[in-house]
């Protein structure tokens, strides 16, 4: 498929293609937000509503291999992609939230990331008991962040069908990190 934007036509490699492409509509900012991150630009992809639209056509055909009922969305990026795909797909949306941002009784994972540690929760009455949950995210890395989401939910009680992502860092491993932790999991786009 094709992203393009006004300034340029990029080709983009679809799911069912081949795992490599370059992605000047994700442009990588050097050292941010701190020195050895290369952050991924998500800024160029969402004020292009085709190529957003075509970002989610392409986590739905991924989410469609997955058996699920709801959609976690991580802080704060994967709140962009998850909530515009549970609407594409008609599934429910719970979020995944830095610490201290909930108002009632949550659940809580603490993890390590590339840059520092952090922490995740839900709210412990979001999510109905009996869910099965594909979990969302912009991208992955060291597959830190999908990890602590994937231990919060099953702590919780709840089945965790997956993860998809737009991006994959494949040099980072994440991949390999969420395969030990028995994730089942696919990205759009792998660099």
């Amino acid at each position: 498929f094709f992203f393009s934007s006004r300034r340029r036509h990029t080709r983009y490699i679809s799911v069912t293609g081949v795992q490599t492409c370059a992605l000047p509509i994700l442009p990588g900012i050097p050292d941010f937000p701190k020195p050895g991150i290369l952050f991924r630009d998500i800024s160029p992809l969402l004020e292009n509503p085709s190529a957003f639209k075509e970002a989610i056509a392409q986590l739905n055909t991924l989410a469609n291999s997955f058996d699920y009922t709801h959609i976690l969305g991580i802080e704060s990026r994967g709140f962009i992609f998850g909530s515009a795909l549970a609407h594409h797909a008609h599934k429910g949306l719970a979020l995944a939230r830095k610490p201290n941002k909930l108002p009632l009784a949550s659940h809580r994972e603490a993890y390590g990331l590339e840059y520092g540690a952090d922490s995740l929760e839900i709210q412990q009455s979001t999510i109905p008991q009996n869910a099965k949950i594909l979990l969302v995210d912009d991208v992955l890395a060291t597959g830190g962040t999908l990890v602590a989401a994937s231990k919060l939910l099953r702590n919780a009680g709840y089945v965790v069908s997956g993860a998809i992502t737009l991006l994959e860092i494949g040099a980072l491993n994440g991949r390999a990190k969420l395969n030990e932790n028995q994730i089942p999991n696919n990205s759009v786009l792998i660099s």
